[in-house]
């Protein structure tokens, strides 16, 4: 039995296009071409079929096809309905290839030449592809501040009958404009000299609008500002620099912001933020937080200070005061602290931070007050394709702090601990979470560290199918103690229904033990979820079960924020 390669199938209710042999690739783009059909009369269909047929060959064309065959049949009625009988024929096939590039952009190295995926010899000819090469080269004079230039040849010879076609570009870029002097119109609150801290590129600079771009980011994001406008025009460049003119104009000078969440490891929770966004011309701002839960309360206070650049690099004044108080554990700690921020030229965020704490714990049996001296460093790193919800992307933050009996201190403590999240997503629908945590304390004294300083796994954020903190080494009478080592890791799939709804799975596993050894057997918990995409980040409802047959059991988990 011989099986015949034309399809039919209907472009819409009143077009029917018969293709042979069936090409996806011409059949979708013969539908683009003569786009929605609404219902004809005979008379109408008729007059219509003259355009269809000019609608079918420029699709055809598009792709390389100009040795094709065209049969129309009109079927009467109410509607009427068009037959389009189409046998596409060979595609007309690339010859020869030349591409060119001339000017100062031939020595730049991240100057690039088209893709050369659709555009070699014996390829078909396809129309997109080489509009899409030519754009290439444009966009990038664009983007580099080539503004003279033009292309010296851009031909395109096409013999049908003979089946090929020739493509001959060449694009001469000129010479490349520079960045030129930024001048700020602004109103007056801010000193000109520190609105130019946020600039990080030199008069002269080779022109890019990446540099335009992180310009306009950085003020946008310094919280100063409602309205940025950077403006770099290269009709007014003098002798080839292109001056930019920034506008800005300033936001309320205070804002006091409410906010209603919850979790199941703390409950329902409120929080609020008042933020004085500057006290004076260089930029100083500062704020009080509260939050408030059944678990814990705390209010605290800061003062910030801008260094250079101020986009990345300051210093922050703390003192807070916070109450938590849990089943088996209570404390009452008092601090105050100074913190410098500053971005590394490898682009990892580091803090150095001095603070002086005073906890009232109860963990247990055990029962102190500790005052402690904390110097500290931490290294963070966070890197996504975009800030609510990535798709790709990772976080790595790694601190240690410390304290000596000799140095203001009655405990003599070494901590260090470590987070890290990675995100990857595979043919859009497929996406893989991981999840790593740990930490490690040296103290001689463990019972004089206090509540704030122990580790404990468990929870919406750690391993879930347990509650929120009960996984730490006990005392004899069965009371949480909290641990010197932690380790939780975790591996979620999700599956994207929708723009905004995904299924998950995952695995966790973790605990915190007094000895490294007791790692080795983690707590194990499993579950599913379902995620919804709000417009402030996900929100995650799961199912979980501890499998531990002391500890574990059914649990329901909700939390919401970033996933990185």
């Amino acid at each position: 039995m011989l099986l015949s390669c034309l399809l039919i199938q209907p472009v819409q209710a009143s077009v029917r296009l018969m293709l042979e042999p069936e090409l996806p690739e011409v059949r979708a783009n013969i539908e683009a071409y003569l786009g929605e059909q609404e219902p004809r009369t005979t008379r109408e269909m008729r007059r219509y079929a003259r355009h269809a047929r000019n609608q079918v060959s420029q699709a055809l064309q598009a792709l390389g096809y100009y040795q094709y065959q065209i049969r129309i049949d009109i079927e009467e009625g109410e509607p009427a309905r068009l037959h389009l009988n189409v046998t596409p024929g060979e595609p007309v096939r690339l010859r020869h290839v030349l591409v060119e590039l001339s000017g100062e952009a031939q020595y730049q190295r991240d100057f690039t030449l088209p893709g050369q995926t659709d555009l070699k010899p014996g390829q078909p000819l396809n129309h997109a592809a080489y509009e899409a090469a030519k754009r290439h080269f444009r966009n990038q004079g664009l983007r580099y501040g080539y503004f003279s230039a033009r292309y010296q040849v851009q031909q395109l010879d096409i013999n049908p009958q003979q089946g090929w076609a020739d493509i001959h570009l060449h694009f001469d870029s000129g010479p490349r404009y520079r960045l030129g002097a930024v001048t700020f119109d602004h109103e007056g609150v801010l000193d000109e000299a520190f609105l130019q801290r946020f600039v990080t590129f030199a008069s002269g600079t080779p022109y890019s609008t990446d540099l335009i771009t992180d310009l306009s980011r950085d003020l946008r994001g310094s919280g100063y500002f409602h309205e940025v406008l950077v403006d770099a025009r290269h009709e007014f460049a003098e002798d080839l620099q292109v001056p930019v003119d920034v506008l800005l104009r300033m936001r309320p000078p205070r804002t006091l912001s409410v906010g209603v969440g919850f979790s199941t490891d703390i409950g329902p929770r409120v929080t609020t933020a008042w933020t004085q966004h500057w006290l004076n011309d260089q930029g100083h701002s500062r704020g009080v937080d509260a939050e408030v839960s059944q678990p814990r309360q705390s209010v605290g206070g800061w003062y910030q200070l801008p260094l250079t650049p101020p986009m990345t690099d300051y210093l922050r004044l703390t003192s807070a005061v916070r109450k938590e108080r849990y089943d088996e554990q209570e404390s009452q700690r008092f601090s105050a602290g100074i913190q410098w921020h500053h971005r590394l030229d490898n682009g990892w965020d580091r803090v150095l931070s001095l603070r002086g704490e005073y906890e009232e714990f109860r963990v247990g049996a055990d029962e102190d007050a500790t005052w402690l001296t904390l110097p500290g460093i931490g290294l963070g790193r966070l890197r996504s394709n975009h800030r609510v919800d990535p798709s790709r992307g990772y976080r790595v933050q790694v601190d240690l702090t410390g304290s000596r009996r000799d140095l203001l201190a009655d405990v003599d403590i070494l901590q260090l601990t470590f987070f890290s999240r990675g995100l990857m997503t595979l043919k859009d629908h497929h996406r893989f979470l991981a999840r790593v945590q740990g930490g490690a304390m040296a103290t001689d004294a463990f019972e004089q560290v206090p509540a704030s300083l122990r580790f404990f796994a468990g929870g919406d954020q750690s391993v879930r199918g347990y509650g929120y903190q009960e996984l730490a080494p006990r005392d004899e009478s069965g009371q949480l103690l909290g641990g010197r080592y932690l380790l939780a890791v975790g591996l979620e799939y999700q599956y994207a229904l929708t723009d905004r709804w995904r299924l998950a799975t995952f695995v966790d596993a973790g605990d915190a033990v007094l000895e490294p050894k007791d790692l080795k057997q983690p707590l194990l918990g499993v579950g599913v979820g379902i995620r919804w995409v709000s417009p402030v980040g996900p929100l995650r409802l799961d199912v979980a079960r501890g499998l531990d047959e002391q500890l574990g059991g059914w649990r329901l988990h909700f939390s919401m924020g970033p996933e990185l």
